[in-house]
């Protein structure tokens, strides 16, 4: 053990006449410790809440869509499919139309987004349709009345459950001499579906391709694009950029980040902005820090000379209260540690904190801690009190052992 680590751990563990600098210790490891664990908390809790947002607008969205400058270009190439698949890194790949239309019922009549599927390959590109609280994607291939795919908030709203009779209304449907006159098709609703976000429960509805053209007027091959899915969904954009290399003009590929660009920015500037906010109650254990240092430099000023006397240098005595500040951090960074990822382990087993399932996604406050958050963490509170240390200990090597030892 070095001379300055000896000193520096007896003046912080051996008993002090003064009390009260203990105490000032002893807060300062507290509120290092409060600040280290908070932080590891509630970014554990940000990275739940944008991992459960971010799975829920994957399963209801794909990974990436091929879409065509020329509307007619995907009548043209048949086989369009097929060659994607064939794409390093693409998992799946289903065609869609994308429309909006009205829909009535008994309850009343809704605004929804239409899309149009191909019930064979879609539940392997959209998880929804995998997870459904009633029905099938399957059962859209029924004889008779076409079938129709909703979300619960939308069921609920209109009173609907399976079996239930529907219209569909597009207002440009049909051309007549008059000019265009509403389309009108029953449906049968087949399947209910629950994302968790209101937005996709209230208002998106699922049909067969041939009954979203039917419903539009649309030519028989028409589609909007086709959804894919990536075997890495955080390397969708190198996925997407070997597969507009491959299918070239007029194709091109957008990705689930580009097309949810702006939530994500959104939701990093808040977590940027919580770790800046939680940060200053570490910053408040590291002023803490200069306080202890300062009023131990002031009682052991005697000590200091003699030990400069006996031939200690500055850069030693510099040393001794630099590590003294230092053990402080690393105690209440450790500490921090503890109780963060107790609560958080409790959290995440337990689910103890519920929310309200009608106003938020999921029902339990989720919280996913990773490691990379932990020692960002850690870091940065190791240095706000490493920098605490750096006044007091170079007061305490400025002292002069001669008119430090005339007043004792």
């Amino acid at each position: 053990m070095s001379f300055e680590l000896f000193v520096a751990l007896r003046y912080l563990f051996s008993r002090r006449k003064q009390t009260f600098i203990y105490i000032i210790s002893l807060m300062s490891i507290l509120g290092v410790a409060i600040g280290v664990g908070a932080l590891v908390v509630v970014l554990g809790v940000y990275n739940g809440l944008t991992t459960d947002m971010r799975d829920k607008i994957l399963g209801a969205n794909a990974h990436g869509i091929v879409m065509s400058y020329v509307p007619s270009a995907f009548e043209h190439n048949l086989d369009l499919s097929q060659r994607i698949r064939s794409v390093e890194g693409v998992t799946g790949a289903t065609p869609f139309i994308y429309t909006e239309v009205m829909l009535s019922a008994g309850g009343g009549v809704k605004g929804v987004v239409l899309r149009g599927i191909d019930p064979a390959s879609a539940p392997e590109v959209l998880s929804l349709l995998r997870q459904m609280r009633s029905g099938s994607a399957q059962a859209l291939q029924k004889d008779g009345t076409p079938g129709i795919i909703i979300g619960e908030e939308l069921a609920r709203r209109l009173g609907l459950t399976v079996g239930s009779r529907v219209n569909l209304l597009s207002p440009s449907g049909q051309k007549t001499a008059s000019g265009y006159s509403p389309r009108i098709r029953p449906f049968e609703v087949v399947g209910v579906f629950k994302t968790g976000m209101f937005e996709y429960d209230s208002s998106l509805a699922f049909v067969t391709l041939d009954a979203a053209r039917d419903v539009l007027g649309l030519p028989a091959g028409f589609l909007s694009g086709i959804e894919i899915t990536v075997k890495d969904v955080f390397k969708a954009d190198e996925a997407a950029a070997r597969l507009a290399a491959e299918l070239g003009s007029p194709f091109y590929v957008r990705t689930w980040m580009e097309m949810n660009a702006n939530l994500f920015a959104a939701l990093k500037l808040e977590k940027v902005g919580m770790f800046i906010l939680l940060a200053m109650v570490v910053l408040i254990g590291s002023f803490s820090i200069v306080t202890t240092l300062v009023m131990l430099v002031m009682e052991k000023t005697r000590d200091i000379a003699i030990m400069m006397s006996m031939g200690a240098t500055r850069g030693m005595i510099r040393r001794i209260f630099m590590l003294q500040g230092t053990i402080i951090g690393v105690i209440g960074t450790l500490l921090g540690y503890a109780f963060g990822l107790s609560l958080g382990w409790l959290l995440k087993r337990y689910q103890f904190i519920k929310l309200p399932e009608n106003v938020y996604t999921l029902d339990h406050l989720p919280i996913i801690i990773t490691v990379s958050d932990v020692l960002i963490v850690g870091a940065s509170a190791m240095l706000l009190c490493f920098l605490a240390t750096l006044y007091p200990a170079r007061q305490a090597a400025r002292l002069e052992p001669a008119e430090a030892l005339r007043y004792e």
